[in-house]
């Protein structure tokens, strides 16, 4: 094989290993107990319930989970805070809804999916958060700390699922991923981590 041939091969096997998929993120069919889970010393305590509290107003107040959710995630995880709060709305205000971000519920984590090494540390993150504890108990820490919504990579969890599922803002409208969107749009240059409102007033077990 000509070297130049040989170059051009290797050049576009690289390019596929570090491009993101063209489906959606997904957790491994049997997500096991994860090393060093800090859900595990919360173990014997009751639950968290999984709820989902959707947002239709702005209220750029902060609030006290996000900010201490953002300080766990400077000390635990690899990646840059990249804001909470944004005011977004759809619709008129009366029948609206609105982003996450608009009540100030929602953490824009950067990583990068097109980095090797990005996508590696957002794997193990949201593995972590969505790991069952020594006792069993599904999607632990996330419950624990509130998480009622993660958007990565084109793909989308929210409390309750089992499994990722393909983002809507990325489809056509045959349902197919789009082969050119926006890579903010399309959650791949960072995590959107949306909380609850108990976990971002702080009030669920693991900032209690």
């Amino acid at each position: 094989m000509p070297l130049r041939l040989l170059a051009l091969l290797v050049l576009a096997v690289a390019a596929l290993a570090t491009a993101p998929a063209a489906h959606a993120f997904r957790l491994p069919a049997v997500l096991g107990p994860q090393a060093n889970n800090p859900a595990d010393a919360l173990a014997g305590q009751p639950i968290d319930e999984l709820r989902y509290d959707g947002a239709r107003r702005c209220d750029p107040k902060a609030k006290p989970g996000v900010v201490r959710l953002t300080r766990w995630l400077q000390k635990h995880a690899q990646g840059q805070f990249w804001g909470s709060y944004r005011c977004e709305i759809w619709g008129p205000p009366s029948k609206g809804q609105a982003s996450l971000h608009a009540e100030n519920r929602a953490i824009d984590w950067h990583l990068n999916a097109y980095d090797r090494g990005d996508f590696r540390a957002a794997r193990k993150l949201i593995r972590l958060l969505l790991a069952p504890d020594r006792a069993g108990t599904p999607q632990a820490l996330a419950r624990r700390m509130g998480i009622e919504e993660l958007i990565w990579d084109c793909s989308y969890w929210g409390a309750g699922m089992d499994q990722f599922r393909p983002y809507s803002a990325c489809l056509n409208q045959h349902g197919d991923v789009r082969k050119h969107v926006d890579r903010t749009i399309a959650h791949r240059d960072h995590i959107h981590i949306g909380m609850s409102k108990p976990g971002a007033a702080a009030r669920t077990t693991f900032w209690r």
